[in-house]
């Protein structure tokens, strides 16, 4: 019997917060915007690291990297990282986590729970990070972007008022976008042009 790949509440919402951020910052090249890449904060120090499940660096060209090394980036650190909790994460581990930010200079931190859809986050206060109290309706100082739940989901709405679109939205405007190509091919084929011309 072949595995299925099954997408996880988790998975789902790293999606969406990695690819919301990749569009609200399309036009700017000095955003960088990464998931799950490993954050070395330490010149000489591959032991100190991080992963969280989505950063955001401002101040550092766009393009790819197999890690972020902070002292070959002009010495600049993630500014807003999210984490996205699974069943898995335990909580020595999420103390550590929030240590290591809070120690390597990440500005704005979020914890989204999706499966008791808890959302909680902590902005810098000096050497600090203190929870922001009442995150729902909360906007971003960094990113400019509302947080909020519907329900358990997690809902990032952009500066422009429009919400943060899930990989099953994508999904479905690339699907109509390529039948209403398809519709508008076979018309000017029915008018005598060649669309591929």
């Amino acid at each position: 019997m072949g595995s299925r790949c099954r997408t996880t509440p988790s998975s789902s919402s790293i999606v969406t917060i990695e690819g919301g951020l990749e569009a609200l910052f399309r036009d700017r090249e000095d955003v960088f915007v990464a998931g799950d890449l490993l954050w070395y904060p330490v010149e000489g120090r591959p032991d100190l690291r991080a992963a969280p499940d989505a950063l955001v660096v401002f101040g550092r060209p766009k393009g790819y990297r197999g890690s972020y090394v902070q002292h070959r980036e002009e010495g600049i650190a993630p500014q807003v990282v999210f984490e996205v909790l699974s069943p898995n994460n335990r909580l020595p581990e999420l103390i550590r986590k929030f240590r290591f930010y809070q120690d390597y200079g990440v500005e704005e931190y979020y914890v989204y729970d999706p499966e008791s859809g808890k959302l909680d986050g902590w902005q810098r206060e000096g050497e600090e990070l203190g929870e922001i109290p009442g995150i729902l309706g909360w906007v971003s100082p960094r990113l400019g972007v509302r947080f909020d739940l519907d329900g358990k989901d997690l809902r990032l709405t952009g500066p422009d008022g429009r919400p943060f679109a899930s990989y099953v939205d994508l999904t479905q405007q690339r699907d109509l976008a390529e039948e209403k190509a398809a519709r508008l091919a076979a018309r000017l084929r029915e008018l005598g042009v060649d669309p591929d011309a």
